[in-house]
């Protein structure tokens, strides 16, 4: 580690198999504490490589433990998280949208580390029991269309950084790791990412993948279509420049869409929008993203997305969903 400490202080980068190797060496316990949060630290002062985001990526996903969900087309929503922005749940309330919906979603997600909230924090407090138990994931996904994948259960590799993360309290190149080490491998995915470079990079990798996906990032900063500005999508079909009014959506201000200090506030916004009580500036940006996850997953444009997003919202259909996932964890 001292040799590779040296090179990254003296800004060289590293290969994605030295990448892949420190990762698996963490997981390992051979390296100390400090060695670890030093390693941490040097990705917060300068920019991550293509070759060591993939390398990282490889490590996570070889030693993970694999969900296998037997040929099901499933999606997953999720955002990297660091935007420094503390919005409200809009991912995980979109993934019960996009269940309601019909589409099959595996949510893979955390506690928060660099925000109030992150979506682990506001499922548990609603009653939603994490595990890795394959039966109990096949029966969440028949039944109520969605299944958590906490992320804790199915890397324990990284038992050994998880202490060092929380102390340290701002994002890491882990949260630019989340979304793409679905331990279920999902076919589709929607991810928001908290800056436009991340983006490029995430664009690179995702192409050399069979995937479905679209990666988003609000240009005022936000980790997903924040509908308070134009969004940049990359997609498997194109690179586009989103606009609220492109969904006859009203552009909205930040404050209609902050999340509150404590998971209590965000878990109280989270039921009203789910209720179908959310503010229009709520409920809109909800479906905005669920409508962009529904029509990754159907091909369709981003306009039915919405459409079918607002049913399965304003029907109950979401709701029954998230009913149905907090029933099966009793």
């Amino acid at each position: 580690m001292k040799e590779i400490l040296n090179r990254l202080i003296n800004q060289e980068s590293i290969s994605s198999e030295e990448a892949k190797s420190v990762l698996v060496n963490i997981s390992n316990g051979v390296y100390n504490q400090s060695q670890i949060a030093s390693f941490l630290t040097v990705y917060m002062m300068r920019s991550i490589t293509i070759e060591e985001l993939r390398g990282f990526r490889d490590a996570l996903l070889e030693l993970c433990i694999p969900v296998d969900l037997e040929g099901k087309n499933t999606i997953d929503l999720c955002g990297t998280g660091g935007d420094g922005k503390d919005t409200f749940n809009i991912s995980t309330l979109s993934s019960f949208v996009a269940a309601g919906a019909g589409i099959q979603v595996t949510k893979h997600g955390n506690y928060g580390v660099s925000s109030a909230c992150g979506s682990s924090n506001v499922m548990e407090h609603l009653g939603i029991r994490f595990s890795n138990d394959m039966d109990f994931l096949k029966r969440s996904l028949d039944k109520a269309g969605i299944c958590v994948l906490h992320a804790p259960l199915f890397h324990p590799a990284m038992k050994n950084v998880a202490p060092i993360r929380r102390e340290l309290g701002v994002k890491t190149f882990f949260n630019m790791l989340g979304p793409m080490v679905n331990p279920a491998f999902p076919k589709n995915q929607m991810v928001g990412v908290f800056n436009l470079e991340l983006l490029r990079l995430y664009g690179y990798l995702y192409q050399e993948t069979d995937k479905n996906y679209a990666i988003v990032h609000a240009l005022d900063g936000y980790d997903e279509i924040s509908l308070t500005g134009k969004t940049k999508v990359i997609s498997n079909q194109a690179e586009t420049l989103f606009e609220p009014s492109d969904l006859r959506a009203e552009q909205i201000s930040p404050k209609d869409i902050y999340g509150g200090n404590t998971v209590k506030d965000a878990a109280a916004i989270f039921l009203k929008v789910i209720n179908g009580e959310g503010t229009d500036a709520q409920n809109d940006v909800v479906c905005a993203n669920a409508g962009l996850a529904i029509a990754t997953v159907k091909n369709s444009s981003h306009q039915e997305g919405f459409e079918l997003a607002k049913d399965s919202l304003f029907s109950g259909k979401a709701k029954q969903s998230l009913d149905t996932l907090i029933e099966l964890s009793r």
